[in-house]
């Protein structure tokens, strides 16, 4: 399955989720804090909200998001921190 992470494309197998999908990219953070720290998903559940990314322009939990074929995803890094959730 081909996803696009950040413009960059990425082939997942089937059922990987969002966050796993970014695991695999450097550096494997998914926004910045407002403090400027790199952020990552932490609990795996849906419940820290520290996997905030935008899916098609849409906030979304990558913990919580299965990669479908052709799905964009940005992430805030490199940007203004919390960029990827405003």
């Amino acid at each position: 399955m081909h996803i696009v992470v950040n413009g960059a494309p990425l082939q997942v197998p089937a059922g990987t989720s969002v966050a796993a999908a970014l695991a695999q990219q450097t550096p494997g953070t998914t926004r910045t804090s407002v403090t400027g720290e790199a952020r990552a998903p932490l609990c795996g559940m849906g419940v820290c909200h520290e996997c905030r990314v935008r899916i098609h322009g849409r906030t979304r939990l990558a913990c919580q998001t299965v990669c479908t074929e052709g799905m964009s995803i940005h992430t805030d890094v490199g940007t203004a921190p919390g960029s990827a959730t405003s």
